[in-house]
């Protein structure tokens, strides 16, 4: 597996479950260095860093979003100490998280628990993104999954925050959703742990391959809607 991303580039690694598309993920973050070869950003090698000083570059959008125990403000500013009240809410606001908290009974000094109970799905995951946006990391991941425990209009105001996240950000996305997929600066298609074809989406269809099929794939998925 060999692959570079560009500044800015929002790369889509695509492929059927266990293909090894989380492992990339893991191995950019430490979360197990490699055997052979090497994994680098800006040209250093990942093992050159301290785990929390690399993770502290590292973004992550996941669809399980973890809530601490805290207030909503405790949550959001959670990766970024010092951070002070006008940044917190202008990131709810950007990833459209600002009206739902300002509706709960403390608004931004509502105390959570760390399962969020009280918040939708699609609730947490927005709060996550606030989170993330107000760390502003180097390096975006995200677990991008149509998921049918949220609402069309929850759906439409993820989407739009996770595009303003990956706005200008160099992001890695594992990406199910068709929309993320075809809008990839970039798509890496994997199968049985090997990087088998590369390209945009436009490119890959073309070629009428392994990509064509998994995209079909997807396309009468139920969890596309």
């Amino acid at each position: 597996l060999s692959f570079a991303v560009e500044p800015g580039q929002v790369l889509a690694v695509v492929g059927a479950t266990g293909v090894g598309k989380s492992t990339i993920i893991n191995l950019i973050g430490r979360f197990y260095d490699v055997q052979q070869g090497s994994v680098s950003i800006d040209g250093i090698d990942v093992r050159r860093f301290g785990k929390h000083d690399l993770r502290a570059r590292l973004g992550y959008v996941f669809q399980d979003p973890f809530i601490f125990t805290g207030t909503v403000a405790d949550n959001i500013g959670l990766q970024t100490p010092g951070i002070n009240s006008a940044d917190i809410i202008r990131a709810a606001k950007t990833v459209n998280a600002h009206n739902f908290i300002t509706a709960m009974p403390q608004g931004y000094d509502t105390v959570l628990n760390e399962r969020g109970e009280g918040l939708s799905l699609g609730q947490k995951q927005l709060l996550v993104m606030a989170r993330t946006l107000a760390q502003d990391p180097e390096l975006l991941f995200v677990l991008d999954e149509a998921t049918a425990s949220v609402d069309t209009a929850t759906e439409m105001l993820i989407q739009d925050a996770l595009g303003k996240l990956m706005s200008n950000r160099t992001s890695i996305v594992i990406a199910h959703r068709l929309s993320t997929i075809r809008n990839a600066d970039r798509i890496l298609v994997m199968r049985h742990g090997e990087l088998v074809d590369q390209g945009t989406h436009n490119e890959l269809m073309a070629r009428d391959g392994y990509y064509r099929q998994l995209y079909e794939l997807l396309l009468h998925s139920p969890k596309q809607g």
